[in-house]
This record gives structure tokens, sequence and C-alpha cells, in this order.
């Protein structure tokens, strides 16, 4: 049975990031926005809560939450902007959970515990500028020669690209799976900044999540160890849906962190705003656009608590973690439509916030499976074509879960 009352550790967490988020982050987030500045300074602050390790255990440096403080976190983030929830969708769901499950005890003590520390930022390289949601056609290759791979290739729309110091790089091992497009031939591997060759920049020209970094990197004949090869080789599309299903579920969570900013945004100003005599709030259009923020809100939060809830037991996931993921993206794209819309003129105006959440809602309805993606695979599943067999991609069960969740 799930139990919806959160535990004092949730409310603590929910807390302690809803006031730094409004305290040390909201006064400045126009202004970085509008500048294109991503802000180095949020990192150690978002360590010093420890976000960057939330759910990741204490014997590995994390803070020993469970998934729930993760999607707790992940909706107080992007309830400020989208560009702070980001960071712990690749730091935390796409790389460290997934250096948690298939990673090996050495790997772990080298790259997971810095990154849950906080020490070094971690990141996901998957999309290339030939590759977004058909995986196969990856054309990053890892030749092994001796006791190491020479990796080559170029990864695009990779956030905190430019930023982050340690990469969980997916690339053709088996040159022959390639040619028949056979995912069995991918493998995925840890590499590091430093690694000779390896090079990166900044995108200039998004138009959402401007505070944010988002980059490509280069490898150019970059030699990685065998032992930074995670799991075994030809696991790499495995290990890579497995990352999804972590990322996945932190834009759910924030996503529904972002209706709720349209929705308290929206109230606001219906109450502030008049015409014809009486506050915009009056009007039944006004009244149906907010009612149906709240609906969003409410639906899309207890999805992503069930795909939650189900991580923390250890069970499968992949199929809830997805329509939790893609309802609460398209919910926030007309939430965010809706909520410069009651707005007016001045949800056109960068004076309000409404016109950042619209540019920013974008992009989690493309990546970590497009909505037309999404769609397909609730399809499949109804249908039958789609099975839910577990796997080895299971997480590990939040250890304290009997105490949080029942």
């Amino acid at each position: 049975m799930i139990d919806f009352e959160p535990t004092e550790e949730h409310r603590l967490l929910e807390q302690a990031v809803r006031e730094w988020g409004q305290r040390k982050v909201a006064p400045r987030i126009a202004e970085l926005d509008r500048t294109h500045t991503f802000d180095r300074r949020i990192l150690p602050h978002m360590a010093d809560l420890g976000l960057l390790g939330v759910c990741v255990p204490a014997e590995y440096g994390g803070a020993g939450m469970d998934y729930i403080s993760l999607g707790i976190a992940s909706e107080e983030l992007e309830f400020v902007d989208t560009s702070l929830r980001v960071i712990l969708s690749v730091h935390v769901g796409l790389n460290s959970l997934s250096l948690l499950t298939w990673g090996t005890e050495a790997q772990k003590q080298r790259y997971l515990v810095p990154q849950a520390r906080g020490e070094r930022i971690a990141t996901f390289g998957l999309t290339e500028p030939s590759a977004g949601s058909d995986v196969r056609g990856l054309q990053t290759t890892a030749r092994k020669q001796g006791d190491r791979y020479v990796m080559t290739g170029e990864k695009m729309w990779i956030s905190l690209g430019d930023v982050a110091d340690h990469f969980l790089v997916f690339a053709w091992t088996d040159l022959e799976k390639k040619k028949q497009r056979d995912p069995a031939g991918l493998s995925a591997f840890i590499v590091e900044r430093t690694f000779k060759g390896f090079s990166s920049g900044t995108l200039k020209h998004k138009w959402g999540i401007l505070a944010g970094n988002t980059g490509f990197f280069k490898m150019d004949d970059v030699e990685v160890p065998e032992e930074n090869l995670v799991g075994r080789e030809g696991e790499g599309f495995k290990i890579a849906m497995f990352a999804l299903d972590q990322g996945r579920y932190t834009v759910a969570a924030g996503a529904t962190g972002l209706i709720r900013a349209c929705r308290d945004a929206s109230v606001a100003y219906a109450k502030e705003r008049k015409a014809f005599g009486v506050e915009i709030g009056q009007h039944q259009l006004v009244k149906a656009m907010i009612a149906q923020m709240e609906s969003d809100y409410q639906a899309a939060r207890l999805l992503w608590l069930r795909a939650g809830w189900l991580k923390n037991v250890g069970r499968r996931n992949t199929r809830e973690t997805g329509l939790a993921k893609w309802f609460a993206t398209v919910a926030s794209e007309r939430a965010a439509g809706d909520a410069v819309q009651v707005h007016g003129a001045n949800g056109y105006s960068d004076e309000y916030p409404v016109g950042r959440f619209y540019r920013n809602c974008k992009g989690a309805v493309i990546y970590e499976g497009t909505r037309e993606i999404h769609t397909l695979m609730q399809a499949d599943y109804l249908l039958g074509y789609r099975g839910d067999r577990a796997t080895r991609c299971e997480l590990p069960a939040y250890r304290g879960a009997a105490a949080t969740l029942k």
C-alpha cells in the first residue's frame, strides 16, 4: 500500500530546497536567463544541501535518502527554474544512479563518491548530431587496443556538457553489429574531461533553459582505460535505457513543479488584474484554465509518486515512469501556454516569469523520449507489443523504504 503522507525527512528536504531556491536563486534567475548565464556557484550550494547525492547511499558519499526525496527535490528545483532541475537530472538521475547500479566497486569509489559529495560534476553522453531517439543511429566508436579503448565521436545537446568533469558515454564496440544496427554492439564508458583528445563547447542559440549549460563534446582518439568500461561489452543499450528510467523520473517530477509555478503565478495575477470592472479571476474562461492547471498538477504529482514508490521497493518501473514523464511534460506545456494567456499582453513580457516557463517547458517534451515516442510506448504496453519483463536494470531497493512508504 502506498502511504501518501510525507515523512518528516521528506518535509525537511522540501522546506530546505524551497527556502534555498526562493532566497538564493529566485531573485536572480530572471537576469541569469536574460543574459544566458550559467552560474557555477549554484553547484556547491546544491552540494551543501546534499542534493548532488540525494538518493545515493551514505557509504558512497550521498545523503542516503529515498527516491521520493529525489522527486521532491526535482519538483522544488524546477518550481524555481528548469535549469536547476536539469542539474539533478543529468548528475544524479542519468549518471550517478547508473554507476550505483552498474558500476564496479572501484568505479564507485573513484567516480560515484566524489560525484555524490559534489566534488565532481557528472553528465550523460548519448545524443549525437544525427542520433536522438534513434539510439541505433549512434556513430561514436570505441576500438579495443591492448588495455585501453580508443574512442572517437561527437555528442550533442548535452546538459552540463561544457561544465561536467565526468561523462557516461555510449559507443559502438562491435563494428559488425553497428552495421546491422544491433544495439548489442553498444557499450558504456566513464570518460574524464582531462583525457587527451577530449574537447567541449557550449551551444549558444537555444531559446529555452537559458540559465542552464547545454553543450557538446568531441572525442578525437581519446584513450579510455578498460577499467572505465561500465558493465560488460554489449550492455550499453541496457544501461542507457536504465539511465533514462531515472532521468525521466526527475523530468516528470520537475515538470510537475513547473505546472505548480504556472498555477501559482496565474492565481496571483488573476486576483491582481482587473478587466470589465472585476478581477479577471471572476471570468469563467480564466477559471477554467486555472482549474486545469490544478487538475494537471495533482495528477502529475500522483504519477511521479507512484513511480518513486516502485523505485523505492526495487520494482521495474519503466512503464510507470514513462507515463509520468509523458503526462507531466505535456501538461506543463499546456499550463505554461495557459499561464501566458491568463497574463495577456503581460505574459508576452520578460517582466513576468510565465514567458520563461513557456520557453523552458518545451525541452522536456522533446528530450529523454519525445512526446511521440512515449505515446507509442504506452500504446505498445496496452497492445501487448512491449513487455514488462524484469531485467538486471532494476534499481537497488531503498533500504529505508519500509519506514517511509508502506
